[in-house]
């Protein structure tokens, strides 16, 4: 396969409103579930007025949308947006990932998937069983969109890179019964990229609106420990790169040294890159600013593995 050339990160362009970009509009949508997906409860709730249309939210039927590449690499990125759990942030963390990383010749995956608080009776399981879905889903239909079945990575985001890594460290917890068949095809990826990652589930370094949106209020302490990827690392546990700021206050760095100190205890050690400035929300970050750079350094990554 062709070595593909390593795209730099545009300029970050900051949340804001109107309406839905129109590479989201235009990509292929890809549905999760052949029919109504299980569970129970699902309640639609007011948007908050301060939100754009970037931050999706009310979702019942979660999706994949396919961003192709123009000079396919063969390989595959499921990408999970950010948004405490509360909404789908499609924009920075999502159509600007795929627009950097199609550049690079992957084809990208973007995941809007559950959300906790909108009434599902497995709130705490909705959103790592969409995940799981998503990547039987990619793997499914990999020779019908001419990429490898074994070259599918995960990149996730704030809660979304939380999401990821209970993907990484749980692709094969059973949550709910199989569906179909698609349900019983391997869900581990390849590879985890976690950006500016929630981890920790609890005080001091958790983002408490996230948590508290998916374990719910006063939750027990077992589901605290269930839902706290760095608990479950084991040798299974694909190769992980991560990135954070610093300055993030929102989601301390500390969650992603969490992350990385089970990652070396179970004996993989990750890349880590670690910037003193950036923030938090920053996607693919600024093309002036060293944060910006590591989509270029995960590409490399993902090319040595």
């Amino acid at each position: 396969m062709t070595k593909p050339a390593l795209a730099a990160a545009p300029l970050m362009i900051p949340e804001g409103g109107g309406p839905l970009p129109a590479p989201w509009l235009q990509a292929e949508r890809v549905p999760l579930w052949p029919m109504s997906v299980s569970g129970a409860g699902f309640t639609p709730r007011p948007r908050r007025p301060d939100w754009p249309q970037t931050f999706l939210s009310n979702i019942a039927e979660p999706e994949l949308r396919l961003f192709r590449p123009a000079r396919p690499l063969g390989k595959a990125l499921l990408v999970i947006p950010g948004g405490a759990y509360n909404f789908v942030s499609i924009r920075n963390e999502g159509v600007d990932v795929a627009r950097v990383f199609n550049a690079a010749g992957y084809h990208v995956y973007v995941l809007a998937y559950r959300l906790p608080g909108e009434g599902w009776a497995d709130r705490a399981d909705v959103p790592l069983r969409d995940a799981q879905r998503a990547m039987r889903v990619i793997r499914s239909r990999a020779a019908q969109d001419r990429v490898s079945d074994q070259d599918i990575a995960v990149i996730g985001f704030s809660a979304g890179g939380h999401l990821a890594a209970s993907l990484l460290t749980g692709f094969d917890e059973r949550i709910g019964a199989p569906v179909d068949g698609v349900d019983r095809i391997d869900a581990r990826p390849q590879a985890g990229i976690l950006v500016y990652p929630v981890i920790s589930m609890a005080a001091p370094f958790t983002h408490a609106w996230s948590a508290q949106t998916l374990l719910g209020n006063a939750p027990e302490p077992a589901l605290i420990e269930r839902r706290s990827p760095a608990a479950h690392v084991t040798g299974r546990t694909p190769p992980v790169f991560l990135v954070h700021a610093l300055d993030d206050d929102a989601v301390p760095y500390q969650n992603s040294m969490i992350m990385a100190d089970a990652l070396a205890k179970a004996g993989s050690p990750p890349e880590m890159h670690l910037f003193a400035e950036g923030r938090h929300g920053f996607g693919i970050g600024p093309s002036n600013g060293p944060a910006g750079e590591w989509p270029v350094l995960a590409q490399k990554w993902l090319l040595r593995l």
